[in-house]
């Protein structure tokens, strides 16, 4: 057999094991893309800096803000313990004059709940049930405490719990070269915490507002911020994240 053909049956019989990895290799590379940063250039535990951090606010919507909202009374008592509308409001203004981006994060609903993603199960099913944060409504408003100002960044496309999933948030985050998100909002066991824990296995650096955020009970807030917010980011009151800023 002429050595040509020898070399070119040689090099036919790697091609499977040769197409096989280049599979796993992209199977991997796709698996990675869920990641921001790469395991060498997470930013978890890294030092605060203004220009690269984000404070994110998650639903400071009349549903849950004030009287009238479906859910204002099923919040108000952990609410009022915090104090957390006027925290989250006077942060705000003091982050914006720091340099530090301003993130809102909204939900809204069609009327007929056909955008909502799992609408006939747990909290999402309530949601369409009792037709809570109905796009174009009054209830779906932001309060007027912590309406938008020029040059924040209003995430579109919250339809779920987790804010990072169908949205820009992603998209936003890396455009405006953010390492830092910062969280605060509603529910702090449900919605709080499903992104606290996407931006966590993201890379992103982590940090979860204690006195900044709300629930249905004082006993799940507390299971919260003492529990779980601990193994997923780094918790801190709003006084102690002012004194970063």
């Amino acid at each position: 057999m002429p050595a040509v053909a020898i070399l070119l049956l040689g090099s036919l019989s790697y091609a499977p094991a040769l197409v096989g990895r280049a599979r796993a290799e992209g199977r991997a590379a796709a698996r990675m893309a869920d990641r921001v940063f790469s395991p060498d250039q997470a930013k978890g535990g890294s030092a605060i800096n203004k220009a690269k951090t984000a404070l994110l606010f998650i639903e400071y919507q009349n549903e849950f803000t004030t009287e009238g909202g479906k859910l204002h009374d099923a919040v108000k008592g952990t609410m009022q313990e915090t104090g957390m509308l006027e925290k989250s409001a006077a942060l705000a203004t003091k982050a914006r004059q720091a340099g530090v981006k301003i993130f809102h994060a909204p939900i809204t609903f069609k009327p007929d709940a056909s955008d909502n993603p799992n609408k006939n199960l747990g909290i999402l099913g309530g949601c369409a049930a009792d037709a809570l944060f109905t796009e174009g409504t009054w209830n779906a408003e932001f309060h007027p405490m912590m309406a938008p100002a020029p040059g924040d960044v209003i995430v579109k496309g919250k339809k779920g719990l987790d804010a990072f999933p169908g949205t820009d948030l992603e998209e936003q985050l890396v455009a405006n070269g953010i390492e830092t998100v910062v969280l605060g909002g509603f529910l702090t066991n449900c919605c709080v915490e499903s992104t606290m824990r996407t931006a966590y296995e993201k890379g992103f650096n982590v940090v979860t507002l204690t006195d900044a955020t709300a629930t249905t009970t004082s006993e799940g807030q507390a299971a919260a911020t003492g529990g779980t917010f601990g193994m997923f980011s780094k918790p801190m009151t709003v006084a102690e994240f002012e004194s970063e800023l």
